[in-house]
C-alpha cells in the first residue's frame, strides 16, 4: 500500500509540473504586467477631493514606486501653491474693495471719534483735590447750579 501512494503522488506532482512548466498549449505563465498609475491626476482642470480619493498608488516588492508618489505630491504641492496665491489674491482685493466703499483707508478707526483736542492723561482727581486746588471754597456756583454761600 506504502509503495502505491507514493508512486501515485510522484505521477501527480510529475504532470503538475509538465502542465506548468511547458505543457498544454505551449504558452505556460505568462508575465504579470507592472502595476502603474492607471488614473493620474486630471491635468485640465483643478485637483478635488474625489479625485485624490480615488489616486491608488502601485505597490512594489519594497513599498510604493517613488517616481508615482513623487508625481503625485508634486501636483497636489503645485495645486495647493496656487489656491493659496489665488485666496491671498481674492483677500486683498476684499480688503481694498472694503476701505474704497467706506471712503478710504484713513477712515477706519479704533474707538470713539474725536471732536477736540485729548485731554492729557493725568491722576484721576479725589474728593479732597478740589478743596486743595481752588482753596476754600470760592463764591460762585456749585456743580450743581447752586448758589454758594
Amino acid at each position: 500500500m506504502f509503495w502505491f501512494l507514493l508512486i501515485a503522488m510522484v505521477v501527480v506532482v510529475a504532470a503538475v509540473t509538465l502542465v506548468v512548466v511547458g505543457g498544454g498549449d505551449g504558452g505556460g505563465l505568462r508575465d504579470s504586467e507592472p502595476d502603474r498609475l492607471h488614473d493620474p491626476l486630471p491635468e485640465d482642470r483643478p485637483v478635488a477631493r474625489a479625485d485624490v480619493d480615488a489616486v491608488r498608488l502601485p505597490v512594489t516588492v519594497r513599498g510604493y514606486r517613488m517616481n508615482d508618489v513623487d508625481d503625485v505630491l508634486d501636483r497636489l504641492g503645485a495645486e495647493l501653491a496656487e489656491r493659496d496665491a489665488r485666496i491671498a489674491e481674492l483677500e486683498a482685493a476684499l480688503a481694498g474693495a472694503h476701505a474704497s466703499a467706506m471712503g478710504g483707508p484713513g477712515l477706519i478707526q479704533d474707538g470713539p471719534p474725536v471732536l477736540g483736542p485729548v485731554p492729557e492723561a493725568g491722576p484721576a482727581p479725589g474728593p479732597g483735590d478740589r478743596e486743595a486746588a481752588d482753596g476754600p471754597e470760592a463764591p460762585g456756583k456749585t456743580p450743581d447750579g447752586e448758589e454758594r454761600p
